[in-house]
């Protein structure tokens, strides 16, 4: 299941930031959709400490247990609310849509498809049967299997010990990062809106590509939408940006999912700044010029 207080943050965040209400409203129905989801059967893989650690020992996140474990009827409505929901942000890729329904029906693509693999979100498939962007199949890969994946690495996630995994990519579902969290002691904790995974990383290191050194980054904090604690992170050698919040200045912040999707109008800033990051944003979708 979703995070059980995800649809309470987001009616919270919408409180704290009402003139953004209409724009975010894209996202409502996906909330909904993830709360009312079940799956029809156990999805929970119960991997041990071991057999975990053996991984991250090799660098290899856990993505093939999702791989095993997650097939098309497990997640066929949250697919649907996925596809409704990029086609309501953008009337343009109904077409592609329809390609991909058709591809999924017959069976020639599915959550499979749609996991990380090296380097990417998703095998290539989507984009072969559909014509959708890559980071639009990023978009609709966190829209329709965060809950199941949720489920799927419910029992691995207190094996993860601090210091094991130092990639910048999901320890569990090998996902991107989609935003950073600064905790209580100045750590910086990465955020995988695919599965919900989070894991300790080098404050100073870009996570997409590695480079390492303060002088690489830059923090992006405009005037025109300066919030105390949140700032958005780039890195001046591959342009990728993360948002990110100080949760000892904002320590009423919701999770990581709902402050990254809450706050449009910082990546709309990053973007024409030059940067980006590999995942669509549905606002920015519907809304090209401007969040609110």
């Amino acid at each position: 299941m979703a995070e059980p207080d995800l649809t309470e943050a987001w009616a919270d965040l919408l409180g704290r930031r009402p003139t953004l209400r209409e724009a975010l409203a894209v996202y409502d129905d996906v909330l909904v959709t993830w709360a009312r989801w079940s799956a029809p059967r156990s999805l929970v893989v119960p991997w041990s400490a071991e057999a975990c650690r053996t991984r991250w020992a090799q660098g290899v996140p856990l993505v093939e247990v999702a791989r095993e474990s997650v097939g098309a009827g497990d997640v066929e409505d949250l697919m649907a609310g996925a596809m409704d929901a990029v086609a309501r942000a953008n009337a343009e890729f109904v077409p592609a849509l329809q390609r991909l329904a058709e591809a999924w029906d017959v069976g020639r693509v599915g959550p499979a498809a749609l996991l990380p693999v090296r380097g990417r979100v998703g095998s290539g498939e989507v984009e072969e049967v559909s014509g959708l962007p890559a980071d639009v199949v990023g978009l609709l890969a966190t829209l329709s299997l965060r809950p199941a994946l949720e489920a799927v690495y419910s029992a691995t996630r207190e094996h993860l010990p601090e210091g094991v995994w130092a990639l910048g990519i999901c320890p569990f579902c090998g996902g991107p990062p989609g935003f950073t969290d600064v905790v209580e002691d100045g750590r910086r904790r990465l955020a995988c809106h695919l599965c919900g995974g989070a894991w300790t990383f080098a404050k100073l290191r870009c996570p997409f590509c590695g480079v390492d050194g303060a002088q690489h980054l830059t923090r992006l904090t405009p005037e025109e939408a300066r919030e105390e604690g949140y700032v958005i992170s780039g890195c001046r050698e591959c342009h990728a940006y993360l948002k990110e919040i100080d949760r000892r200045a904002r320590w009423n912040g919701g999770p990581p999912l709902v402050e990254d999707w809450g706050s449009p109008h910082f990546d709309l800033i990053a973007r024409r700044q030059g940067f980006w990051r590999p995942e669509a944003s549905l606002i920015l979708g519907a809304h090209p010029e401007g969040a609110g």
